[in-house]
């Protein structure tokens, strides 16, 4: 119920509570905004964020980068929460993916590609927002995996792959917080919008999830992030390169 204040004194108490009040506020934000500052000063016109040619998220995999034209920079999980981990099955050989995702024109890439034979190659950096599900939104949350072989091929999902996949997926799963379990661990035939059907019915999902669980229980040990490596040596020659569309491959919508 307090009175009105008029004139002069009105005036300079107004003014004096407006400054004392915007010099606290002005103080509060800068202790508030150092940490966001410091988290997001590579977003500044003309700087950019450190990075380190062939650097590793995960210790399993051999850097080979996918183009520039398939992803884009980021700052994850700092500016997209990363909960999703999305399989997809190439719908060709390992040597298949590593190509068509180094060709600029192509429009798409996963962060990771797992061979037949239980080799890993990273492509993008988990940081980095790659165009994989074809739905914008599922790209930022999400990490791609790539997994050689067809759909319509049970005999192309190896032993050797579903445990190499499993580690992988279990550890970056470790690293972001990210459930074990199959609302969070999907195929790209789960993301909304998507035209595909990989990893296909052939995908044993059971099996898969049993491997990751039991990963994730027993992490392999030594680091999982950030250390240079060799460029990888695609395997073998392609088989019906590229295969059917929307069967299996990433998607290169929603950027």
């Amino acid at each position: 119920m307090g009175g009105h204040m008029g004139g002069e004194e009105g005036r300079r108490v107004g003014r004096r509570a407006v400054l004392i009040g915007g010099g606290a506020a002005a103080a509060g934000a800068a202790a508030l905004g150092w940490e966001e500052l410091r988290r997001l000063w590579w977003k500044l016109p003309g700087t950019r964020r450190r990075r380190v040619e062939g650097e590793l998220d995960h210790a399993g995999a051999v850097w080979t980068a996918a183009a520039r034209a398939n992803w884009r920079r980021a700052d994850r999980p700092d500016d997209f929460g990363i909960d999703r981990v999305v399989v997809h099955v190439v719908q060709g050989s390992y040597a298949t993916a590593l190509r068509v995702f180094k060709n600029p024109g192509h429009g798409a890439a996963t962060h990771y590609v797992v061979g037949k034979d239980g080799r890993v190659a990273q492509m993008i950096r988990e940081l980095d927002v790659a165009f994989h599900a074809g739905n914008r939104a599922m790209n930022e949350r999400s990490i791609g995996i790539e997994h050689e072989g067809f759909v319509d091929r049970p005999r192309d999902f190896t032993p050797a792959m579903y445990a190499s996949s499993a580690r992988l997926t279990a550890d970056i799963c470790a690293r972001y917080g990210i459930p074990v379990d199959r609302e969070h661990i999907i195929g790209h035939v789960e993301v909304e919008g998507t035209d595909h059907t990989d990893p296909g019915p052939h995908w044993d999902w059971d099996r898969y999830m049993e491997l990751v669980r039991r990963a994730a229980a027993n992490p392999s040990p030594g680091p999982s992030a950030s250390r240079p490596a060799s460029a990888s040596r695609p395997a073998g020659g392609t088989t019906r390169a590229g295969g059917t569309a929307r069967a299996g491959g990433t998607a290169r919508a929603g950027r």
